[in-house]
C-alpha cells in the first residue's frame, strides 16, 4: 500500500463555520481556524463525538509536548485569546508520517498487520462491517438494504469518519477472526456528553483533559507502535488515560482502496481489547441511578433526556447521580457562575449486548449554578423526581381505569394486558412532552435563583401535564357506557393525586434572597 491522502493536509473533517457554511478542513487548517469554527458538523453522533475526542486527543499531546503541563488559567487564556496554533501545528508535523490514511506500515487508525496475516490476508469484509447505521446480524433493516456482496463505494473521508465512530461505540461480541470474541468501544451504549462553546476553539478548551499524575504516559493510537496480531489476540488492556481511550482501536481495520480512490472493502478482526477499571470512567459518561447502583446514562427508548438532567448535576451523597468528568473540567473555566449557562451536547448509540437499538443528539443550555454547586442541583433532582413520581401514580391509576374496560378486570392477567396498553398508548408521550414544554422557564429561574418560582411553575406545568395526558386516555377508550363508568369511578382519584402532590398555590412566592 502506498502513501497517500495525508490529514494534516486533506479536507475530510465536516465543520460549520461562523457565517453558517458546512465545509470539509485537513487538520491542520482546522486548528488554525478554530476561532471561526462553529462546531463540528458530522451527522452520525457516534462519529461527532469520535471527532470530538479525536481532537481532544491532539490538542492534549500538543500542549504536553509544548509545555510539559499547564493550568486552569492556560486554559482561560486559550478560551479566551486562542489555542497555541504553533504548537499544535509542530506537533502534527512531527507526527505527519503518523497521519496518512492509506500508508504501508502505519494507516491511520488502522492495522497494516492485516494485510500480511494468514487470519486476513485473503478475506475481506463490505465498508458496512463498520458502519453502525447498516444492518448487520439481529439490527432491524429499515432503510438500509445494502448487500455484502455488492457494497456501495464511500469516499475515503466518510470511511474514517464512519471507522472513527464505530471504534468508539461497537459492542463486544463475536468477531471470530484471531480472537472468537472481542469487548466493546470505550463509549459503549453511552449518551457520551461534551460541553461546548460558541467556537470549536472554546470546545476544545472545555473539555479539555489534565495531565495524567504520577507520570503516566497516555499516549493516542498514532504514537503507539503498530499492532501486531500477538496484541491483538491478548488478554484486554486497562485505558492509560483519556488519549489512549479517545483513540482506542478496538478492532483491527484495513481499509482497500478501490482503483477509483473511494472504499468498498475492507479487513477486519478482532482489536486491541480494553480492559474493564471500575475507578477509572470515561470522562464523557455521565451515571444514574439504576436498581442496583449506578448505572451509565444511554438512550432509552421513548425517554426524553430532560428526565436524566439529574445525572449530569453534581449529588452529594454520590448515590444518585456521577456526572461526567468533561463537565467538571468545563466548570473550571467559568470565574463566575451567575447568570452563566453552559450548553451540553449529549450524544451517543444505544445498544443491547451486540444488538443496535438507537443513536440520538441532543443539546441543553444548563445553568451553570447546577453545574458547579450540588446544594442547588438537588433542587433540579427534586423537581425531576416529582414528575416522575405523579407519571409513576397516573400510570397506576390509568391501567385501572383500562382494566375496568376488559372482562376479568380483578384478574392478574387483565391487569397485566391492561398495563401494556397504557404504555403502549399516549400517557407517557403526552405527559412528558407537555411537561418538557415548561422546562426552559423552570431553568431559567433555577439560574437565577428563583427556586420559588421555579417550584411553582413547575408544580403548574405537571398539574397541566396530568390532565392532558389522563384525558388522552380518556379518549383512547371511547363513550361506552362500560368506559363512561370506568371514568366515572377513577376521575376522582386523579384529582385527589393532585391536590395531594401538587397543592394548588394562590399566591405566586417572592424572589429568593
Amino acid at each position: 500500500m502506498s502513501k497517500a491522502i495525508n490529514l494534516l493536509d486533506e479536507p475530510w473533517l465536516p465543520v460549520q463555520l461562523a457565517g453558517g457554511g458546512v465545509t470539509r478542513l485537513g487538520l491542520l487548517e482546522l486548528f488554525e481556524r478554530s476561532g471561526e469554527i462553529v462546531a463540528l458538523a458530522e451527522t452520525a453522533p457516534p462519529s461527532l463525538i469520535a471527532e470530538y475526542r479525536l481532537l481532544l486527543a491532539i490538542t492534549h499531546r500538543a500542549q504536553g509536548r509544548a509545555f510539559g503541563g499547564w493550568k486552569d488559567m492556560d486554559r482561560r487564556r486559550w478560551y479566551r485569546d486562542g489555542l497555541p496554533v504553533a504548537e499544535i501545528h509542530e506537533y502534527l508535523e512531527h507526527w505527519r508520517e503518523r497521519f496518512w490514511l492509506f500508508h504501508p506500515e502505519h494507516p491511520f487508525m488502522q492495522v497494516a498487520a492485516l494485510a500480511t496475516a494468514d487470519e486476513t490476508r485473503d478475506k475481506r469484509k463490505p465498508w458496512t462491517q463498520i458502519a453502525l447505521a447498516s444492518a448487520s446480524g439481529n439490527t432491524p433493516v429499515v432503510f438500509d438494504h445494502s448487500l455484502d456482496d455488492a457494497p456501495l463505494e464511500i469516499t475515503p473521508a466518510d470511511a474514517l469518519g464512519t471507522l472513527l465512530g464505530f471504534l468508539q461505540f461497537t459492542p463486544g461480541g463475536l468477531v471470530k477472526v484471531v480472537r472468537g470474541s472481542d469487548k466493546a468501544g470505550a463509549l459503549v451504549n453511552t449518551a457520551a456528553v461534551l460541553p461546548v462553546g460558541a467556537t470549536l476553539q472554546q470546545t476544545l478548551c472545555l473539555a479539555l483533559h489534565p495531565e495524567p499524575k504520577g507520570g503516566i504516559d497516555d499516549l493516542p493510537a498514532w504514537e503507539r507502535d503498530a499492532l501486531s496480531i500477538t496484541e491483538l489476540s491478548g488478554d484486554p488492556v486497562l485505558a492509560t488515560g483519556p488519549n489512549d481511550r479517545y483513540t482506542r482501536q478496538s478492532r483491527a481495520v484495513l481499509l482497500l482502496r478501490e482503483a477509483s480512490g473511494n472504499i468498498r472493502w475492507l479487513r477486519f478482526a478482532a482489536g486491541f481489547a480494553l480492559g474493564d477499571d471500575p475507578n477509572a470512567p470515561d470522562p464523557m459518561a455521565s451515571y444514574r441511578a439504576g436498581s442496583n447502583g449506578l448505572v451509565r446514562l444511554s438512550f432509552t427508548e421513548g425517554r426524553s433526556l430532560w428526565r436524566d438532567l439529574p445525572a449530569l448535576v453534581p449529588d452529594i451523597s454520590g448515590t444518585a447521580a456521577r456526572p461526567a468528568a468533561v463537565l467538571t473540567h468545563a466548570m473550571s473555566l467559568h470565574d463566575s457562575f451567575d447568570g452563566v449557562y453552559q450548553p451540553v451536547l449529549v450524544a451517543g448509540l444505544a445498544s443491547d449486548q451486540a444488538k443496535l437499538l438507537r443513536w440520538r443528539s441532543e443539546r441543553v443550555a444548563l445553568p451553570a449554578v447546577l453545574l458547579a454547586d450540588a446544594n442547588k442541583a438537588n433542587r433540579l433532582r427534586k423537581l425531576v423526581a416529582e414528575a416522575e413520581a405523579l407519571f409513576s401514580e397516573l400510570r397506576k391509576i390509568a391501567t385501572g381505569l383500562l382494566a375496568d374496560t376488559l372482562p376479568d378486570p380483578s384478574s392478574k392477567d387483565t391487569r397485566a394486558r391492561a398495563r401494556a396498553l397504557v404504555d403502549n398508548g399516549p400517557l407517557s408521550a403526552t405527559f412528558f412532552a407537555h411537561a418538557e414544554r415548561s422546562l426552559h422557564a423552570v431553568l431559567l429561574a433555577l439560574g437565577e435563583g428563583r427556586g420559588d418560582i421555579a417550584d411553582a411553575f413547575w408544580s403548574e406545568a405537571l398539574r397541566t401535564s396530568a390532565r392532558q395526558a389522563w384525558t388522552a386516555v380518556q379518549n383512547g377508550i371511547g363513550r361506552s357506557p362500560l368506559a363512561l363508568r370506568a371514568i366515572a369511578r377513577h376521575e376522582p382519584r386523579v384529582a385527589a393525586l393532585l391536590n395531594k402532590l401538587l397543592p394548588n398555590l394562590e399566591n405566586p412566592p417572592a424572589k429568593e434572597a
